[in-house]
């Protein structure tokens, strides 16, 4: 007589269910992998890493070469007797240059001016048989209220236009100065900013900033606080700036003997940083509203 095989137990259904479920867990912790360090996020409009830097070429231009000097009310010679008196037509007659001056007041590259449009437009409507030998880009704190986020790929777009339109031509970004002192945090980002996207494509930066042009010895000596002049450069203050711009083109060429020197009230001035904000204190000014 053969024996009865022995019954074996089936397992519930709900164990099953309850199996597939704690694998489902456990694949999907493995996946998320909590333990992992959080990646940090980058915030819109901030770099990664800031770019390899390129040592600028020297500067080697003709006996009379033609300069395009390209920017806001600094440029257009805002608070000076007249706007012919500006740095940048004085720069010019100083340097024997051709120059063709392009300034428009309250304009950046992200904000449109009083008198015209924002430096993207502003470039894109720029004569391309103009044909200049060195370009001189000034600016901007009047972008200085507007968001960080974009800002950068403004000036890359605005730049990447200007320099096919104008293959040829050297460049030379003179960063923002300041209208009032202490410097505002947003203009020392924005020279920062400029700083290293220039230094990116190998052009020559210069930083008024960095370099205290502008300082609380000599800042009512070169900046008009009146209401007229709106922190702007006095007569005076135009014909300071043209010294030091043509001081720091003499470097970029090798000449050590230009002709003027930099004027003797002007002092060695320690700066304090606070954050990223450069400190100089001078009571009882305030910031404007346009440039």
């Amino acid at each position: 007589m053969t024996s009865p095989m022995p019954t074996r137990a089936r397992t519930p259904l709900w164990a099953l269910v309850a199996l597939a479920v704690a694998l489902a867990l456990v694949i999907a912790v493995a996946a998320w992998r909590p333990w992992a360090a959080p990646a940090t996020p980058v915030a819109e409009g901030d770099a990664a890493a800031p770019p390899a830097m390129l040592a600028p070429a020297p500067l080697a231009l003709p006996e009379h070469p033609r300069v395009l000097v390209f920017g806001d009310s600094w440029v257009y010679g805002s608070a000076a007797s007249v706007p012919a008196l500006g740095f940048a037509y004085a720069i010019g007659e100083r340097l024997g240059w051709d120059v063709v001056v392009d300034g428009v007041r309250g304009s950046g590259y992200l904000k449109p001016g009083i008198d015209g449009p924002s430096y993207p437009d502003r470039i894109a409507a720029l004569d391309p048989g103009l044909d200049p030998d060195l370009v001189i880009i000034e600016g901007s704190i009047n972008d200085r209220k507007k968001p960080a986020a974009g800002y950068r790929g403004a000036v890359t777009g605005a730049w990447d236009a200007l320099a096919a339109l104008y293959p040829e031509a050297a460049f030379v970004v003179l960063g923002p100065a300041p209208q009032v002192l202490p410097v505002e945090k947003a203009t020392a980002r924005i020279d920062k900013d400029l700083a290293e996207l220039a230094g990116a494509r190998g052009w020559w930066y210069i930083s008024p900033l960095q370099e205290a042009w502008i300082a609380p010895d000599n800042y009512l000596d070169v900046i008009d606080t009146s209401p007229v002049g709106n922190n702007h450069p006095s007569d005076a203050g135009h014909g300071y700036l043209a010294e030091r711009l043509e001081q720091a083109i003499a470097s970029m060429t090798g000449v050590t003997d230009a002709a003027a020197d930099v004027p003797a009230e002007e002092l060695d001035v320690t700066q304090t940083v606070e954050g990223d904000q450069v400190v100089e204190n001078i009571d009882g000014i305030a910031p404007d509203e346009e440039r």
